[in-house]
């Protein structure tokens, strides 16, 4: 689980407990459906502003680092 909370975050309250993007209502499962669609950040940026580029950078970098990790 990502525990920098200035990436996701979950609350019963906020959508239901569904992780979102920390100060927002977005899901983070929107951003992996426009990136598996063939959309770009930039495209999903211009569609949820609230949410920051660092946000999805940091999302994607540890992503990355635990999906690596687990096959190292």
């Amino acid at each position: 689980m990502i525990t920098d909370f200035s990436i996701i975050s979950a609350s019963p309250e906020i959508m239901g407990g569904t992780p979102v993007f920390a100060g927002t209502r977005v899901p983070v499962q929107t951003l992996l459906d426009y990136l598996k669609a063939g959309e770009s950040i930039d495209d999903f940026l211009d569609g949820f502003p609230t949410v920051t580029r660092e946000q999805v950078i940091a999302l994607l970098e540890e992503a990355g680092k635990r999906l690596v990790g687990m096959v190292a």
